[in-house]
């Protein structure tokens, strides 16, 4: 069996990602190991799923990095269940987000950027996609 476990994002510190992803996002801190220059950094959604290595720029060429590890793109996709709960409890928590919510055939999403000017995607997924992961979550691989 393999999954996705980890995703490394590009950070300018870890106290400030830790605080965004743990404090505003209600993320789960899992790891955080001082290794002497650098630390291990992971967090994750709450309900699972692929964590977040959180990686500390340490040269000026990762620091130009920072928000731009997905060529203006989004390269991040948190998913929900409830759409407007967690769209409305992001605003209030002060994301901002690019866009108004809309639908696609692949589910409802918004897109909206962390600290550092990464761009996610809040997406509830519909249809066989949705399905899908449903069906993970009940067999325990997730």
């Amino acid at each position: 069996m393999q999954r996705l476990g980890s995703i490394a994002l590009i950070v300018p510190g870890y106290d400030e990602a830790i605080a965004f992803f743990v404090n505003t996002l209600g993320f789960q801190l899992l790891e955080d190991i001082d290794q002497g220059r650098k630390r291990w950094v992971r967090v994750r959604p709450p309900s699972g799923g692929a964590a977040l290595v959180l990686e500390r720029a340490e040269s000026p060429d990762q620091m130009d990095l920072i928000g731009r590890q997905f060529a203006g793109r989004v390269g991040l996709f948190l998913e929900t269940d409830q759409f407007l709960r967690d769209y409305e409890a992001m605003r209030s928590a002060g994301i901002t987000f690019e866009e108004e919510p809309r639908t696609e055939p692949y589910g409802r999403v918004a897109v909206w950027r962390d600290p550092w000017s990464n761009r996610w995607d809040l997406l509830e997924p519909t249809g066989s996609a949705a399905s899908v992961r449903e069906q993970i979550r009940h067999n325990g691989d997730d």
